[in-house]
Order: C-alpha cells, then sequence, then structure tokens
C-alpha cells in the first residue's frame, strides 16, 4: 500500500457516526486546502511529480501543475510547504467488509466549478476502526490486509459519532497542488 494511499484513507478513516442497522446518508468533509511540509526527496521534471519526505517513515507524492514555477527550482533536499485541494466522503453501510483500497480516479470529476484544479487520484477503501483520540483528532485503523496505522484526521466534523469496531467506506479525492513555498 501506497503513502498515497495510506494518507488517503487516514483522511478518509476518520469519520462516521456507529454502525447502524440500516444505511445512513454519507458525510463528507467539506473541499478543503491541505497544506504539506517536507523535504524534497525528488522531483520528476518529466511528470512533474515532488516526491516530499514529510517524517522519518513517511513520503508523500504531490504533482505540481506547469504554472507553479518554483517547482522547477527544486532540488533534493531542499524544503518546502506544499497546498494542494482534498475532499473525503465517508459512508457506514451495514454488511461492508474491509477492502483494500481501489483506485477509482478514471471515474472521478474535479469538484472545482472553476474548473482549474483536475483530479489527480480518487480511491475507495473500507477499514475497521481500532481507536479514536478525538482530543488529538487521532484514528487508528485496520485495512483489510491487517495494515494497521495511526492517522490525523484533517476534519475532526469526520470523527463524530465514530467508536471502534465501526467498518467505514471512504472515498478520497486529491487534486492538483495550487501553491508551492520554500519552507523559511
Amino acid at each position: 500500500m501506497s503513502i498515497t494511499q495510506i494518507v488517503a484513507i487516514t483522511l478518509l478513516a476518520g469519520s462516521r457516526m456507529a454502525m447502524p442497522s440500516q444505511s445512513q446518508e454519507p458525510k463528507s468533509s467539506v473541499r478543503e486546502s491541505v497544506s504539506v511540509s517536507g523535504t524534497v526527496e525528488r522531483a520528476d521534471r518529466s511528470t512533474r511529480t515532488l516526491t516530499l519526505r514529510t517524517s522519518s517513515n513517511t513520503t508523500e507524492m504531490i504533482t505540481v501543475p506547469p504554472e507553479v514555477k518554483l517547482f522547477d527550482e527544486l532540488k533534493t533536499g531542499d524544503r518546502v510547504t506544499v497546498r494542494e485541494i482534498q475532499s473525503v466522503i465517508v459512508s457506514v453501510n451495514p454488511g461492508t467488509k474491509p477492502s483494500l483500497p481501489v483506485d477509482t480516479t478514471a471515474r472521478a470529476t474535479s469538484r472545482d466549478p472553476s474548473g482549474r484544479s483536475d483530479v489527480l487520484q480518487q480511491l475507495k477503501a473500507a477499514v475497521t476502526v481500532e481507536r479514536i483520540d478525538r482530543s488529538k483528532s487521532l484514528i487508528v485503523y485496520k485495512t483489510s490486509d491487517n495494515q494497521r496505522a495511526m492517522r490525523t484526521v484533517v476534519d475532526p466534523r469526520l470523527l463524530e459519532g465514530l467508536k471502534a469496531g465501526d467498518v467505514i467506506e471512504i472515498t478520497y479525492t486529491r487534486e492538483r497542488a495550487v501553491d508551492l513555498q520554500r519552507a523559511r
């Protein structure tokens, strides 16, 4: 499972109400701008993909559009902050079994009415909630292949009513970077 998939599942997994006896309307976070800071490990000029080391054991790949000129100047070791657009949809469906992430990018459409951003990746997965720390907006979940992850949930509203044992279906949509700055 890639770091992007884990991050996606993390953001998405932070969500939904206790498992009901019938399906509930999906809960979604507002489309929001998310900042990611890290050290450049690689800048692939041909695909305009930036690989950032965000912690000792985490990297993230971000696609940067041609209009963001700073990308062309970056080199390994530079510290940067990237702002990108993300959205999360979470739903609880009785009988859902945990699943591996499925890439649904081809069916996705951008939520940006201006048409400025393109959907770069959309993933869907079902995960089992193991633990929640609402005070820190953290969630621990397990995927269908028994991989455990602990993640910060960007939108704490997605944790409302969630409890250990819930199986949540999540859809994570990531769009192009909209800003790139050197870290100071």
